[in-house]
């Protein structure tokens, strides 16, 4: 059996997952950088990118199957992602997460 990997990163390239289409990650990066941000402010960035490389990984698993000529229908009730959704997905995770203020609070 294949499987179906893809790998998300944070913007600045410092923190990449790879996971797979069931969502398993199976490789993780962290720049030392990122360590003085601290544990729960990492720890949200590997969940966030964990979901958006799996969510990923079975657009990739739906294209295959796809071309190897699976219905439509069949890959609608696998539940895998079309490419339209998953971009759909990733701007709203984006929008999200833009700041609503440059002010810091003291």
């Amino acid at each position: 059996m294949n499987i179906t990997t893809a790998t998300a990163a944070n913007a600045a390239g410092t923190v990449s997952v790879r996971a797979t289409d069931q969502g398993v990650p199976v490789e993780l990066h962290i720049d030392p950088r990122e360590l003085r941000h601290g544990a729960g402010h990492l720890a949200g960035q590997i969940l966030a990118l964990s979901r958006r490389a799996t969510l990923e990984a079975a657009a990739l698993r739906r294209g295959e199957l796809a071309a190897q000529g699976m219905p439509d229908a069949l890959l609608d009730r696998m539940g895998l992602p079309t490419r339209d959704e998953v971009a759909r997905v990733q701007r709203d995770d984006d929008e999200q997460r833009q700041p609503t203020s440059w002010l810091r609070s003291v």
